[in-house]
């Protein structure tokens, strides 16, 4: 009896041993009710592109972030993907990679910021298929910038703004905020003493349509679990009207043999 009590506590262990050690590892937990499965994924910090951080500073890497996309798009054992964001923002390239990442993904996907979802941590914000955002939480719309060497030329205006560009284009077509609007907000020189730009509180968000919805984590985990459903719903009506044309297909070539 002994024996069997610690051979199911050494299983316990081993059970949750992995999904410890995910969080430790990359700040990301699968979790469930025994209904639905999702992935939730943290992105906190800054957004490490191609430069290493100082070992001081709160990073999400984006080459850990990018196969774990991958394989939660390709894992049966995942039916959603739950983003939380308490990020200021970082290398665009890096994090507009793993926005549009986000945005190519079939399954369910929602996202809701904590904190603040700041520069290029909108483009992560609204690449879900639902977003969320607290009522204490900010966002930070400005144009971008680069450090490091700049050459005064006006080759360097240039690339800047086709830069700025794709940013707000993609922000605009994955949210209900014009392009026109959000260049406004992003030029704004009446609000930040010593940068351009606007800070958008959750209900301002969403009231410029940036962000779909004002709610809490229970609010979040209640639309993807929706949304999974859906999803599910749309799968067995799509297999039922397949099945339903073979079975017509099939009957159909038995009355040509007949005949």
């Amino acid at each position: 009896m002994k024996d069997e009590e610690k051979e199911s506590e050494n299983g316990k262990e081993k059970i949750n041993k992995p999904s410890e050690q995910r969080i430790i590892d990359t700040g990301s937990v699968l979790m469930g009710d025994g209904v639905h499965t999702v992935y939730c994924l943290t992105i906190i910090g800054q957004i490490e592109g191609h430069t290493i951080l100082p070992s001081q500073n709160k990073t999400t890497k984006y080459e850990h972030v990018i196969p774990q996309l991958v394989a939660i798009e390709e894992s049966a054992q995942i039916d959603g993907l739950l983003i939380i964001l308490n990020t200021v923002g970082g290398d665009v390239e890096a994090g507009l990679a793993l926005a549009e990442l986000i945005a190519g993904m079939k399954k369910p996907t929602v996202s809701i910021v904590l904190g603040g979802g700041h520069s290029i941590g909108v483009p992560l914000a609204v690449a879900t298929k639902h977003s969320f955002i607290v009522p204490s939480a900010t966002m930070t719309i400005h144009p971008v910038r680069m450090n490091g060497l700049l050459l005064g030329v006006p080759q360097t205006m240039d690339y800047f703004q086709r830069m700025q560009k794709r940013i707000n284009q993609f922000i605009a077509d994955h949210s209900h905020i014009s392009l026109e609007r959000l260049n406004e907000l992003s030029l704004n020189t009446k609000e930040l003493v010593l940068d351009i730009g606007s800070v958008l509180e959750g209900p301002q968000a969403v009231d410029e349509g940036l962000i779909d919805s004002l709610g809490s984590l229970s609010d979040a985990i209640g639309a993807l679990y929706e949304m999974i459903d859906e999803d599910r719903r749309a799968q067995k009506n799509k297999g039922g009207n397949h099945g339903e044309k073979k079975r017509k297909s099939e009957s159909k070539e038995s009355k040509q043999k007949s005949v």
